[in-house]
């Protein structure tokens, strides 16, 4: 027998939170080395960038994540299996302005140049 109490409706006076007015751009830093444990060499760079789709899409929680060509560069810097052990990105909600666009929004994540990412905290950035 289903449990009545646990519906996608939200309760009485409370209302679901909405990602719409949230344009906002933050760093974080990935743990690829986690990420990529035990991938055969061949596909630790593309598992990395699959990764990197996934960390975002749950972060902003947009669909649509769009990478730069650039955060491609620095994941394939060292070859198909020398995956940077932590890299530092910052995530960009921002609005969807395409005719007859699925989504509202969309997620742009692009490298950020740090000498040592690790211990780094997220931090919310002014979008230039």
């Amino acid at each position: 027998m289903p449990n009545a109490s646990k519906s996608n409706k939200p309760a009485a006076g409370k209302t679901t939170r909405s990602a719409i007015a949230d344009v906002v751009a933050r760093e974080y830093t990935i743990h690829m080395h986690k990420r990529v444990h035990g991938v055969a060499f061949k596909k630790r760079a593309p598992r990395a960038i699959k990764e990197i789709r996934d960390f975002a899409q749950k972060a902003m929680g947009t669909k649509d994540v769009r990478l730069d060509p650039q955060l491609n560069k620095k994941v394939w810097e060292s070859g198909v299996k020398g995956v940077p052990y932590r890299l530092r990105v910052r995530i960009s909600r921002k609005r969807n302005d395409e005719e007859g666009a699925k989504e509202k929004l969309y997620s742009y994540v692009q490298a950020v140049n740090v000498k040592n990412p690790k211990g780094l905290q997220t931090a919310v950035v002014e979008d230039a």
